[in-house]
């Protein structure tokens, strides 16, 4: 357009020289003549104007189109120079709303777009606006283009991912091939590269996880002072009764008869294998002088298991082929013992073993008679610290519900603001029987009984361990993702809670989670849940053996077990939210949850009914997380 304005001034130029030349002549015809020039210099004004209007409109209709089909395309990944239809039909939709048919006169309307390598969408326009008044100088169409270019603009972020791992995430969705799980695996690793690919250029993504369900594994993230030294468990030691007991005196005998036992060489495995071993007594004879003999046969194989690490155990097969041999046996006579029993309590242990060791040697095995070692293991999952029982969620306390603090850091000198190291084999459930009868009783029991363990009766889950904001490569990405097993009941609350300390630009790691260079960091949580509340009352978690411990809940209280997890959920939630942090909620193969959507607010809340729509939930989440700009 602008050369064309050019030749107009040109004309009129040489037009006004010549009449400057020649004076003379009739005034009328000068005036006449001059009409001329000045039309071409009203016309053109007029059409220039025309034309600059219509050239403005076009890098607007230009601009609408690429952010539109830039909008649309979202985090996918480009493969090609060419747009998606789906994309380019929105793009060509906006352009065409703004720059209608024949707009300003004009004609001859195009508009074109093309996907670069860098995700951003390039675009170009052009159009020939009619001329008016200069169509009688020749000039009959003012020729405008423009071009434009939109790109997502991710700048600094960190991402939160908090993700239930409760035993239900190993169940398959209707209609799927595949678990949760695996649906959850794959996505996540689809949502990492497709934000990586849409990354803005000298911009940081950092990425955190929290596997969440009984309980949370954050010990290795936490400083050894934050950590108290002592802490009270759930279980048990011999206790000497004065109670006497008149017992019978054996003598006894093996006689080998046939077949073999041998023992195998040790191994290192991750669980304990099922004994296939069998004795069966064959014959049972009475002998002379008392004695009863028994023909066992023994086949199989039993195995020796001792714990050594976190989830490592030496394993010593023993093989029994066909071993058969005499067992006999007589009574010789009685003896008077002392019966003693079982004390179950909430008892004392010093925790002066960590950190150079993570397991202790404890004698609650075998018998009260005969009491064995059992190694205690701390695998990372912690006891929250102090709180109490929260009647009004509107008035928090946060100076006695220090569990609901996200950003309060320990003081070693008050025990209260510490953590305490989950020991997950010192959970005994007294006084429920492994009968499953009998009931909870938080006072000391002397028995000789045995009541339920909840780590051995797999009622105290320990999730994979969380892993603090960080930039991470595809490969890390997909190692920790595929770590993820599912076990467990689901708290919600301990998740949120979490998440949030982790996530803190002002709590336990704000130096590391401070924004960089003076530019600011968007902070963001995904939580995905599979499910409803479900606690589990006898199950060992951040709050102990709650019937028991009586922390934040009891039998009595006004609410439930579930009702107190869900409204301190709830408050957490709030707490998050308060530090700028904006909470993404997924209920992935289950149905709108009113709770997450509450926590979550409009346009945050995702319902995924199965493995595709979980796909399009993350990559939605990654698009709104992404804020688009015009680049040319």
């Amino acid at each position: 357009m602008a050369t064309t304005v050019q030749s107009l001034r040109l004309r009129a130029a040489e037009f006004f020289s010549l009449l400057l030349i020649e004076t003379a002549g009739n005034v009328i015809l000068i005036v006449a003549a001059a009409l001329f020039p000045l039309l071409a210099l009203v016309g053109s004004g007029i059409d220039m104007g025309r034309g600059y209007l219509a050239e403005t409109r076009l890098q607007q209709a230009c601009d609408a189109g690429v952010l539109a089909a830039r909008k649309r395309l979202g985090t996918a990944v480009a493969i090609s120079s060419t747009i998606p239809s789906a994309a380019a039909d929105s793009g060509q939709r906006f352009f065409n709303v703004n720059f209608r048919d024949q707009s300003y006169g004009s004609v001859n309307r195009k508009f074109s777009m093309r996907l670069n390598e860098d995700n951003s969408v390039s675009g170009s326009a052009s159009a020939d606006v009619e001329t008016t008044i200069m169509g009688v100088f020749g000039f009959k169409v003012i020729p405008i283009s423009v071009s434009c270019q939109a790109q997502v603009n991710t700048g600094n972020m960190d991402i939160m991912l908090v993700l239930d791992t409760t035993g239900s995430m190993a169940t398959t969705n209707y209609g799927d091939t595949k678990s949760r799980i695996q649906a959850l695996r794959e996505t996540v690793k689809s949502f990492y590269a497709q934000m990586e690919a849409n990354r803005t250029p000298g911009s940081r993504i950092r990425y955190g996880f929290l596997p969440y369900s009984t309980n949370v594994n954050v010990g290795g993230l936490l400083q050894q002072d934050w950590l108290v030294d002592e802490w009270r468990y759930n279980y048990r030691r011999p206790q000497k009764t004065g109670k006497l007991k008149e017992e019978p005196v054996y003598e006894t005998q093996y006689t080998y008869l046939s077949g073999n036992t041998s023992t195998a060489a040790s191994y290192i495995t991750s669980a304990c294998p099922a004994s296939t071993s069998r004795k069966t007594v064959e014959s049972q004879t009475a002998g002379a002088d008392g004695w009863t003999n028994q023909q066992i046969l023994e086949t199989g194989t039993s195995y020796g298991c001792e714990e050594i690490a976190a989830n490592s155990f030496r394993v010593t097969p023993t093989n029994h082929a066909d071993h058969r041999y005499r067992w006999s046996f007589r009574q010789i006579g009685t003896e008077i013992k002392e019966v003693p029993e079982w004390r179950y309590d909430t008892l004392e242990m010093d925790l002066g073993f960590l950190p150079s060791s993570n397991s202790v040697d404890v004698l609650m095995g075998g018998t009260p008679i005969a009491p064995l070692p059992v190694v205690a293991t701390y695998r990372g999952c912690i006891e929250e610290r102090s709180t109490y029982e929260i009647t009004n969620y509107n008035n928090v306390d946060l100076r006695r519900a220090l569990d609901l603090d996200i950003d309060r850091i320990p003081d070693r000198r008050n025990p209260d603001t510490q953590w305490r190291p989950m020991l997950h084999e010192l959970s005994y459930t007294r006084e429920i029987r492994t009968n499953g009868r009998g009931g909870l009783n938080p006072g000391k029991v002397d028995s000789s009984e045995e009541f339920i363990n909840a780590w051995f009766w797999g009622y105290s889950a320990c999730p994979a361990p969380a892993q603090r904001l960080q930039v991470m490569t595809a490969a890390r990405v997909a190692a920790y993702v595929d770590s993820l097993v599912p076990q467990g009941n689901t708290y919600h609350d301990i998740g949120m809670i979490w998440g949030g300390r982790l996530l803190s630009p002002t709590g336990l790691f704000a130096s590391d989670n401070a924004d960089v260079g003076g530019i600011p960091t968007s902070r963001h949580m995904i939580f995905l849940t599979d499910g409803e509340t479900a606690p589990l009352d006898i199950s060992y978690g951040a709050y102990g053996i709650e019937p028991l411990d009586r922390r934040r809940w009891r039998p009595t209280s006004s609410l439930s077990l579930t009702q107190t997890v869900e409204a301190r959920f709830s408050f957490a939630c709030e707490e998050v939210k308060r530090r700028n942090i904006q909470v993404w909620v997924i209920s992935f193969g289950t149905g709108s949850n009113t709770l997450m959507e509450s926590c979550a607010g409009a346009g945050h809340y995702f319902v995924a009914a199965n493995a595709s729509e979980l796909q399009n939930t993350f990559a939605e989440i990654g698009r709104r997380m992404a804020a688009l700009r015009i680049t040319r």
